[in-house]
């Protein structure tokens, strides 16, 4: 049994021993030409799918970060010479500014600089690189996990979350992988470390019948026109927040998303999406063509389509956090994240018909098959309802 994928996607089947395996391309042999493939290997199709897709997404980050070789063969071989002088500390600042750092976003930068000077490198400096071990990578992550936060006092608990560590592994799988290339070590010891599952917050959303009393409550508080557009576009709160005027076009009723910011090391930074899937145009409804317009009218010489009234330039995304709890708070409705707004969008929108095609596009999400697995709860529903109207149809015609 399989289940095909386009090119590039890679394929799921189920194996003989009841298991499934996800098959992907992971590039070319340099000296044959033949096509590299690798596997991952799970008891359910769900979880399958969603490391095949994990391994798709690492590989696609690998490949953005991927520069040449290293300079010249002469400078190959000196690196070779050199291997056993390699620290994990010297290593990892070789790797960053050689490799890395012009192929990334500048939040990428600052993620990774935070993850070096704050996280690694206090705790693994000095270790020479030929002596790191997956059992070493292994102890950093559980430490991370437990008392890895640099500032504990402005947070709940003293660790790092699983999502965190995740993304030290990750960072340091890349950097690893980039010295087993260059001959600096044999092999990359982070792919004998576990790192932490992903914890999957709840999702909530807000019932359609609760939504004209939010956004009552948000009309109240002056800021309709950003919840009425988020409500309608299911964006992201960082793409929210760094809209333009200039990216709207009233005529054809449509918003541009090209950009995001996010908060990194206490500074607000604009840079593009995370993924190309993200960078897309969204038509909206005249509705929150007519609000935008009123809302720019009243700060006509302002770039930002919804600017503080108290800085003057974008909202921080703590601020429009707090602004949500508070609309939610006067509504009377249940708590929930900002981010559970994106997912009322995406329920609604499925609920009244848009196909799962159309509304990954408006999302920004890299596949269809992403957005099924978040939504299946919906699309679970809708099935049943289908089938109960189908049944109820057949039995008139008996």
């Amino acid at each position: 049994m399989s289940n095909r994928k386009k090119r590039g996607d890679g394929s799921i089947r189920k194996r003989s021993d009841g298991r499934w395996e996800g098959r992907y391309t992971a590039g070319r042999n340099e000296e044959t030409g033949k096509l590299i493939y690798k596997s991952v290997l799970a008891k359910t199709q769900a979880e399958c799918k969603r490391q095949l897709r994990e391994a798709l997404r690492h590989q696609e980050q690998q490949a953005d970060m991927q520069p040449a070789q290293l300079p010249e063969a002469e400078n190959t071989t000196q690196c070779q010479k050199d291997s056993q002088a390699f620290t994990v500390a010297r290593w990892l600042r070789t790797w960053y500014d050689l490799y890395a750092k012009q192929n990334i976003r500048r939040s990428t930068q600052l993620q990774y600089t935070y993850f070096m000077r704050d996280l690694v490198i206090p705790r693994i400096s000095e270790l020479p690189l030929s002596q790191l071990s997956g059992l070493r990578l292994q102890m950093l992550y559980q430490e991370l996990r437990t008392s890895g936060r640099t500032h504990p006092q402005r947070h709940a608990g003293q660790g790092l979350s699983p999502k965190t560590v995740r993304s030290v592994h990750l960072f340091l799988h890349a950097a690893l992988e980039q010295a087993v290339r260059a001959g600096v070590i044999a092999k990359n010891p982070t792919v004998e470390c576990k790192p932490p599952k992903l914890e999957r917050k709840e999702m909530k959303v807000i019932q359609p019948e609760q939504i004209g009393n939010y956004l009552q409550a948000a009309a109240e508080r002056n800021v309709l026109p950003m919840f009425f557009l988020e409500l309608t576009t299911g964006l992201r709160r960082g793409e929210l927040l760094a809209l333009l005027w200039s990216d709207l076009d009233p005529q054809n009723r449509s918003i541009s998303v090209t950009k995001s910011v996010s908060r990194l090391n206490g500074e607000l930074v604009v840079s593009q999406p995370k993924t190309q899937h993200s960078i897309r145009t969204l038509l909206i409804p005249q509705q929150a063509v007519d609000l935008l317009v009123q809302e720019h009218s009243q700060h006509p010489n302002n770039p930002y389509l919804f600017p503080s009234p108290t800085t003057g330039t974008m909202y921080s995304p703590e601020t429009v956090a707090r602004i949500h709890k508070r609309i939610l708070r006067d509504a009377g409705l249940e708590d929930c994240r900002f981010h559970d707004l994106r997912h009322t969008f995406a329920t609604v929108a499925l609920q009244n018909g848009v196909d799962i095609k159309t509304l990954s596009g408006m999302l920004g999400h890299y596949s269809s098959d992403f957005t099924l697995d978040t939504y299946t709860h919906v699309t679970r529903k809708m099935q049943e309802e289908a089938a109960e109207k189908m049944g109820q149809f057949m039995e008139m015609k008996l």
